[in-house]
């Protein structure tokens, strides 16, 4: 009877231990799971994270860009408010004749200009023209100006200066005194015109 219940002590001990030694193994892996589910957690909230900054940047990209492209459009739709041509005090002969006659170009714009070609006329005191003499300026920075020193002439009371074309690729402005507006063109300066949407070219 003793040896028995000795054999069943045993038994039950053995049971016990096997049994603790499970629930041990069970927690560990249950602590395991929980651990990988909550880096499983944060590794998605750092991607949505992500995502959503990749997202905002990209919005804030092509708001960028579109702030771009219609400032240059609104340049070159109202350039005569921002590039704008002027003389300096020229001497005038007592019996004609020009001397140190300077011209300036301005621009007021955000954007270069590469070059703009100007023509100066050198005026009879009746308002005829002796002679005219064409000019180009070359690179004219943004917000600022570029000044030339023009020929002096034998002749001439007065000048008057024309501008003949201006150009700048950065503002993709091309304009020239002897370039037409066509009608229903509200951006006939570019020097490379938008491209229509693609149900407008199969209409």
């Amino acid at each position: 009877m003793i040896a028995a219940l000795s054999v069943l002590a045993v038994a039950l001990g053995i049971k016990s231990c096997h049994d603790y030694n499970r629930s041990r193994q069970l927690l560990r892996v249950n602590a395991g799971l929980i651990r990988e589910n909550k880096e499983l957690k944060d590794r998605l909230q750092l991607s949505s994270r992500t995502t959503r900054q990749i997202a905002d940047r990209k919005d804030m990209q092509l708001q960028m860009q579109a702030t771009f492209v219609d400032r240059r459009e609104y340049f070159r739709r109202n350039w005569k408010q921002y590039i704008t041509l002027h003389t300096g005090d020229y001497k005038t002969g007592f019996l004609g004749g020009i001397k140190n006659l300077e011209i300036t170009l301005r621009n007021q714009t955000e954007y270069p200009i590469d070059n703009a070609v100007v023509v100066v006329e050198y005026l009879r005191g009746n308002g005829a023209v002796f002679k005219s003499e064409p000019y180009t300026i070359h690179n004219i920075p943004e917000k600022g100006s570029r000044t030339i020193q023009a020929s002096n002439s034998r002749k001439g009371t007065k000048v008057n200066i024309r501008l003949m074309s201006v150009t700048s690729q950065p503002m993709n402005f091309c304009w020239s005194v002897d370039k037409r507006a066509l009608p229903g063109d509200e951006d006939p300066w570019a020097c490379v015109p938008k491209a229509k949407p693609a149900d407008t070219l199969q209409k």
